[in-house]
């Protein structure tokens, strides 16, 4: 297994293509995090012909629901959820550019197929340890959907970030490797 490989944020699509189910990687730069709500809302307004309120081209989505921030602190808790509630949403995503995806837990067939068509990867963040991922955020700020509460659209900046690449661009999965 490789070193932890640094990654700047938004990606470039040759930085995908070094990248390889089982990877460690350390994520660096701006992020979207946002939850079920949030990405029912993203594809209700693709449905319908609306302009988004993020452009997600080449962009990074973290599926999470951060906790309040305590004083002196950017955010709270910040921990991954599982990604297979947002498989739903998530080919519609992939098809306006969106090429990285953050959470835990495995994704379905359509999203795996979606995901290696788009040559976008799927990484999967620590569960259980959302204080410690809360470090490695440096700035928050809630950019759309602010009635959804922990669930809106949040912009992230992030340093270190560390994940797992489980889908990588050729179609690779972590999940089922045997090695």
């Amino acid at each position: 297994m490789r070193d932890r490989i640094p990654v700047r944020l938004p990606v470039q699509a040759n930085t995908l293509e070094d990248l390889r189910s089982g990877d460690m990687v350390s994520l660096t730069g701006r992020i979207y995090g946002a939850r079920d709500a949030a990405h029912k809302r993203l594809v209700e307004a693709i449905d319908a012909g609306q302009q988004l309120p993020i452009d997600l081209n080449n962009q990074t989505i973290y599926y999470v629901g951060p906790a309040p921030a305590r004083a002196g602190h950017v955010i709270g808790p910040a921990g991954p959820t599982t990604s297979g509630r947002m498989d739903v949403y998530t080919v519609p995503l992939l098809q306006l550019g969106v090429k990285v995806l953050i959470g835990k837990g495995y994704r379905a067939r359509e999203v795996k197929e979606a995901l290696l068509e788009h040559r976008s990867v799927y990484l999967a963040a620590v569960g259980g340890a959302a204080a410690l991922l809360a470090r490695h955020i440096t700035a928050s700020k809630v950019i759309a959907y602010e009635d959804l509460g922990p669930e809106a659209i949040h912009e992230l900046m992030i340093a270190d970030f560390p994940c797992i690449v489980v889908h990588d661009i050729y179609g690779g999965d972590a999940y089922t490797r045997q090695d």
